[in-house]
């Protein structure tokens, strides 16, 4: 049989540390009452008589037993006393849960931002956490009284988690009321104006060029910049040791199916166009090319050029004339007047240059036309028979005209933009102007 008794404070540190055992043995182990004396001895123990506890032991020892002189023969007892040292580690970690739960509720009470709060719980409930320590300890307490200190764990940490909850809530209901507080908007103040963007220079002379020749009956197309040294130049009636090739050095890759290039030019998609044979053709071709030149108000190692190629029957040079004469009119004025003098192009012939007269003076003579009262604009000429040869095209029974236009002269005539460069240095003081 098994009697468990608590050990108060009157019986100090005297109490049981272990089990005791009476046995039977060789009728030396028993267990008697010494009269007159103030003292209980189990077996070779002895303990006072005089606690508590200890009259209740004698007590149910008294109702089952003899106690006196006799022996206890045959009889196998076991008390069991609880050490002062179990004891102790429970008072003890009660008291530590008590002090950390009361400790986080006063650290969220005096929290005033979810950074902290979160540093809190952290603290409390993490991995490596105050409450999280106490649990494992949980091995220091009597294996009978660990669901019980397991259940007031468990109550400490719901409750933490209630109380961070609710000061979180807190926190955030009063950010949320002191953003709207400093975001009100005054519905009556007139709205900020919206910051729009708009076309480039270049683009808005494209699109006046495109127009006035779609509205001729011309196609637009475009082609790819890399191009072949064949459609860039030889097509073109430019062989590789002619001299106009140094004019319009470019950026090469030699590689095994042929020389490969930056185009120094879009007359390779009309050869392209003129290759596919659907004629007649009335195309402009628009486009960014390349070229070895220095960088100053006029020139630029990357511009922009348009293109135009009319390939049909019975075309002459006075189509010519008419076509560009119409077209200068429709972009500078209708009292424009245009000019033709004599040049050389490998893929023209004959070839000419065109002028307009300047639409500052009327072709009195100004500082913007250097005093001459004409401005050269453009390069033309009819299609040499060679290059429609090249490109599958009987020069006996078609003919053809073609012209380049740079596009960014044109920007820079149409609104007196003195110096090329200003077009590409993204200076939003500058294109706001347009």
């Amino acid at each position: 049989m098994q009697f468990e008794f608590p050990t108060g404070a009157a019986w100090g540190k005297a109490a049981f540390s272990e089990s005791v055992s009476v046995v039977r043995a060789v009728g030396a182990c028993y267990a008697r009452r010494r009269v007159g004396r103030p003292f209980w001895t189990v077996g070779n123990r002895v303990v006072p008589r005089s606690h508590s506890s200890l009259a209740v032991f004698s007590r149910e020892l008294q109702g089952i037993f003899c106690c006196g002189n006799r022996s206890l023969n045959g009889l196998k007892m076991k008390i069991s006393c609880k050490s002062m040292t179990k004891l102790e580690e429970e008072e003890k970690m009660k008291t530590r849960l008590e002090q950390i739960r009361e400790k986080a509720i006063s650290q969220i009470s005096g929290c005033d931002s979810a950074e902290k709060l979160n540093e809190i719980r952290v603290a409390i409930l993490g991995k490596k956490g105050e409450l999280t320590d106490l649990l494992k300890s949980m091995k220091d307490v009597a294996p009978e009284d660990r669901p019980k200190v397991g259940q007031m764990v468990n109550e400490a940490r719901t409750e933490i988690e209630r109380v961070l909850e609710e000061h979180k809530s807190r926190i955030e209901r009063a950010l949320r009321e002191a953003r709207m507080k400093a975001e009100v908007i005054d519905v009556t103040l007139p709205a900020g104006k919206a910051q729009i963007g708009h076309r480039h220079p270049n683009t808005i002379a494209l699109e006046e060029v495109e127009r006035i020749f779609v509205g001729m009956g011309y196609e637009v197309v475009e082609g790819s910049e890399v191009e072949k040294d064949y459609y860039n130049f030889e097509a073109l009636n430019i062989p590789a040791d002619h001299p106009a090739k140094d004019e319009q050095d470019t950026f090469y890759i030699t590689c095994e199916s042929g020389d490969i290039l930056l185009r120094t030019q879009t007359s390779g998609v009309q050869v392209h166009e003129m290759e596919k044979g659907r004629l007649p053709i009335r195309m402009l071709a628009p486009g960014r090319v390349f070229r070895s030149d220095e960088v100053d108000a006029t020139h630029s190692p990357c511009f922009h050029q348009i293109e135009g190629l009319v390939v049909d029957k019975h075309i002459t040079f006075a189509d010519l004339k008419g076509t560009l004469a119409e077209f200068a009119k429709e972009l500078f004025g209708r009292e424009t007047r245009v000019k033709f003098r004599p040049h050389h192009f490998p893929f023209t012939e004959p070839s000419a240059e065109m002028d307009v007269s300047c639409f500052k003076c009327g072709g009195k003579g100004c500082r913007f036309c250097k005093g001459s009262g004409w401005i050269e604009i453009l390069g033309c000429g009819m299609v040499h028979p060679h290059v429609l040869e090249m490109s599958g095209i009987d020069p006996e029974e078609y003919t053809g005209f073609a012209f380049g236009i740079g596009l960014e002269r044109i920007a820079l005539l149409k609104y007196e933009i003195d110096d090329m460069r200003l077009l590409y240095e993204n200076d939003i003081r500058f294109l706001r102007q347009f």
